[in-house]
């Protein structure tokens, strides 16, 4: 990619590997040659595949079929074979692969495993690339399955980001990385440009192209140009000598400063929970790097800075700082929520709204296990059962609604009742005998969700360490839906690893104190949403859902007078040209992935109602 067609005349036919091939390369060099993609790792003496590259096409060219006496298997986390077009690992088996690492039998015998498939005892090569099958019976090159990160929850592919981005013409070469953590992750495009004079190409145009085949979540939110990347002695790309985009932000047009007081205090809250340097009146939160989480802190810093209530959807309908601005002098005092502040523990303690309509349901139906939440926590490398019960521990400790009871008076009115912490003892279960562990897990993770909780008795949480083999547990956490949900099982798993790597280094509890509980977060609400501020909160989602219309689908049966949990879980493939129109919908933005899960639905309901 860094070399000139034109100075290599008479070049008829080349191999070419190492890195992966981008369409732009392909482009260069194939007219007036037969270019062919060499793909393989060392571990398999070199070459294992080799595809035909075809100049016209704007995609990256394939890695192509195996070569003689070579077998390639794609398959998922099971080992089983992917259909084709779907993600998954490339094994590579027969006679080139190699005998292992020199003195080194932990790393071989993670990497050279058994070849179920040939049945006479051979192994094949773990590569650790992810590859799918074309229609054609080529491979397609994705990246490696290190090179796949979750960002804001959702799972990216490095390498899909870079192919797209490559493919314009402005660019010779494109790395993405993923920066930051947690929340405020995001994803950088790190561009040479096709030509150093003019530069990478308009970032807003680039976003435009890239947006037309990647759905929003995958767009990097910052650009950095390079005259050329950084490589590692051996010639491939050196991720960790990328420089930090250091607040790049997105040139995306003409930037217009903020004018007017709560202009200019907006821009400075983007700015802060992005991490840019400026933010303009008419840039775009979600072009800057913004996304649904990203926009609850924002919202968050509005409370506080303007004491205006600002609802999430007015982010979304105006995501700029000049139009989100007008929403926010727009508004009255009397949309104003009070801070949340902590509430004495010396009083009743009222149910949230939540809360209350889970109690009323087990109330309906004593024994449910309808709202359990399994929550298992992949536990790499040898753990320290005792640091981990003392983590448990803490973590209960510090959070309340942890150790919460919901108990009913006299009067039949349910209350929070808070149990002092206590130790989390954590019975360990053994499985690396089974004749298939993941599957003998997956059983005992069913059985624990199948336990059912007294919302009175507690603790309404509970756990198990399950061994799978050497270095290799998974933590099986379940709790009921009234303590937890998918949100605070985010903060769950990050403080129990803080926790857990501080206390395995005999270090002290390293989280801050919590400034306000679930309790008061109750006290607050029920405070709150009274009198006219709830009429107004109810007569909103009236105005909201009037009129939307009904689905009447056909049913195999009566709807019963009582309510039952009975159903099943029916597994299907969604075919590839539908699975293209759901990732187009899910382009649209964050929010519109609500639509995608219901065009899913629909497309289930289509094939199974008959």
């Amino acid at each position: 990619g860094m070399l000139d067609p034109a100075k290599v005349p008479g070049v008829g036919a080349m191999l070419v590997g190492s890195e992966r091939v981008s369409a732009q390369v392909a482009a260069d060099w194939g007219p007036g040659r037969r270019v062919r993609v060499g793909y393989g790792p060392t571990e398999v003496t070199v070459i294992s595949s080799v595809g035909v590259a075809d100049p016209a096409s704007a995609e990256a060219p394939p890695i192509g079929r195996p070569i003689a006496n070579t077998r390639v298997y794609v398959l998922d986390e099971r080992l089983q074979p992917v259909p084709v077009g779907v993600a998954g690992e490339l094994f590579i088996a027969g006679a080139g692969v190699g005998r292992g690492y020199g003195n080194r039998a932990a790393l071989t015998g993670e990497r050279f495993v058994a070849d179920p498939f040939a049945g006479d005892g051979s192994r094949m090569y773990r590569s650790g690339d992810r590859v799918r099958w074309r229609a054609s019976g080529e491979l397609d090159f994705l990246g490696r399955t290190d090179d796949q990160v979750k960002v804001r929850g959702f799972r990216v592919e490095l390498g899909e980001i870079e192919s797209v981005l490559a493919s314009h013409p402005g660019v010779r070469a494109a790395v993405v990385a993923a920066v930051g953590e947690g929340a405020d992750q995001r994803l950088v495009a790190y561009l040479v440009p096709a030509d150093q004079a003019e530069g990478i190409p308009d970032v807003a145009g680039l976003r435009a192209r890239a947006g037309e085949r990647l759905p929003s979540y995958m767009l990097p939110g910052a650009f950095v140009e390079l005259a050329g990347l950084p490589l590692t002695p051996n010639g491939k790309v050196d991720r960790a000598a990328l420089p930090a985009p250091d607040g790049a932000r997105p040139e995306l047009g003409g930037f217009v400063a903020a004018s007017g007081a709560t202009e200019e205090a907006l821009a400075g809250v983007w700015a802060q929970v992005l991490d840019v340097e400026r933010v303009g009146a008419e840039d775009n939160f979600f072009e800057l790097g913004g996304n649904s989480l990203l926009a609850t802190q924002v919202a968050a810093r509005i409370r506080r800075v303007f004491g205006a209530e600002v609802p999430m959807t007015a982010l979304f309908d105006e995501p700029t700082v000049r139009g989100l601005a007008l929403v926010i002098d727009a508004l009255g005092q009397d949309d104003t929520a009070p801070p949340i502040t902590p509430t004495g523990r010396d009083q009743d303690l009222p149910l949230s709204f939540a809360q209350q309509r889970l109690w009323f349901i087990d109330q309906l139906e004593p024994g449910s296990t309808e709202y359990n939440v399994p929550s298992p926590v992949r536990w790499s490398g040898e753990v320290n059962v005792g640091v981990l019960e003392a983590a448990l521990g803490a973590l209960v400790a510090r959070h309340e609604v942890l150790r919460t009871r919901l108990v009913a008076d006299a009067g039949g009115v349910a209350r929070q009742v808070i149990d002092p912490p206590s130790p989390f003892p954590l019975p360990v279960l053994d499985v690396s005998g089974a004749e298939d562990p993941p599957a003998a897990v997956e059983a005992l993770v069913a059985a624990d969700a199948g336990a059912p909780f007294d919302l009175s008795a507690g603790p309404l949480i509970r756990g198990s360490l399950v061994r799978l083999g050497a270095g290799d547990h998974l933590l099986a956490l379940t709790m009921h839906h009234v303590i937890g949900d998918e949100w605070s099982g985010r903060v769950l798993r990050r403080d129990l690893t803080a926790l857990y790597d501080a206390f395995r280094a005999g270090l002290p509890d390293p989280l801050p104190p919590l400034p306000v509980q679930y309790a008061d977060f109750a006290v607050w609400q029920r405070q709150w949403l009274t009198g006219d501020v709830l009429d107004g909160q109810l007569e909103y989602w009236r105005e909201r859902l009037a009129g939307v219309p009904v689905l009447d689908l056909p049913a195999d049966r009566s709807r019963p007078p009582v309510r039952l949990p009975d159903g099943a879980a029916i597994r299907f493939r969604v075919p590839e040209e539908t699975a293209d129109r759901l990732r187009a919908v899910s382009r649209v933005s964050d929010a519109s992935m609500y639509m995608t899960l219901l065009a899913a639905y629909l497309v289930m309901l289509a094939r199974y109602s008959g």
